[in-house]
């Protein structure tokens, strides 16, 4: 039985689209299909999740504040809207089927907006309080800072304790989350660093990029993803 999860694509220069091959090799496993998406217009993302058994919200660029009703913060990097907007409703309709998702930087914050939070559009110039460094300069594959999770949290569950190491590349983050979910990870600063659904349904979003990561809670992130897609083909009307 083959499971088809689809990974969100950025858009590049010249017209092209991209997507890190670490996204497509942490899903290659036996049975498992990943398929890139394009950013085609919204009205098609329903026909595109119907087919599919797992949604993987990938990393990227800066996102509009328009789809949370904010104007643009002067830190406000380049967007691309055409990506918002199809992102947007794919997190939509996968919400709407109770599919997995699993949502990493970026798409955590995708994932926020689609389920009715909000999100800082520049950390640095919007927190609170001082700041950790979230945009490392170390290697990809480098845990840079440590996250507290959430007792009894899926995530506590995956990495066999309270406490992560992970590597951080990010200027935006989720400040509102949403009411179906709960926060449950954060760096010393305070900053949300993962949000789950609160109830069974694996819908998962993390700040940082596992991907890149070889560590076991990394794998077993993935790991869990896969397993609840394989669940998901099994027991969906469609399959």
């Amino acid at each position: 039985m083959s499971i088809m999860i689809g990974v969100s694509s950025s858009i590049v220069e010249e017209g092209r689209l991209s997507t890190a091959l670490d996204n497509v090799f942490a899903l290659d496993h036996a049975h498992i299909l990943p398929v890139v998406l394009p950013n085609l217009a919204p009205k098609k993302a329903e026909h595109y999740v119907a087919a599919l058994d797992g949604i993987l919200l990938t990393g990227g660029g800066d996102i509009n504040p328009g789809l949370f009703n904010e104007d643009p913060h002067p830190a406000l990097g380049s967007i691309t809207p055409e990506r918002d907007e199809f992102e947007l409703a794919i997190a939509q309709a996968a919400l709407k089927r109770e599919m997995p998702i699993l949502a990493i930087c970026r798409g955590v914050q995708i994932l926020a907006i689609a389920a009715g939070g909000d999100m800082y559009q520049d950390l640095p110039s919007q927190f609170n309080q001082p700041l950790i460094q979230h945009r490392q300069v170390a290697p990809r594959g480098y845990g840079s800072h440590r996250l507290s999770l959430a007792k009894h949290s899926r995530l506590a569950s995956i990495a066999n304790g309270n406490e992560l190491l992970v590597n951080s590349f990010h200027h935006q983050a989720v400040r509102q989350v949403p009411s179906s979910f709960k926060a449950t990870a954060w760096t010393t600063d305070g900053v949300i660093e993962a949000i789950e659904r609160t109830d069974d349904v694996f819908q998962v979003g993390v700040q940082w990029h596992p991907e890149h990561m070889k560590d076991v809670a990394s794998a077993n992130l993935f790991a869990a993803f896969i397993q609840a897609c394989k669940w998901y083909k099994g027991t969906s009307p469609a399959s």
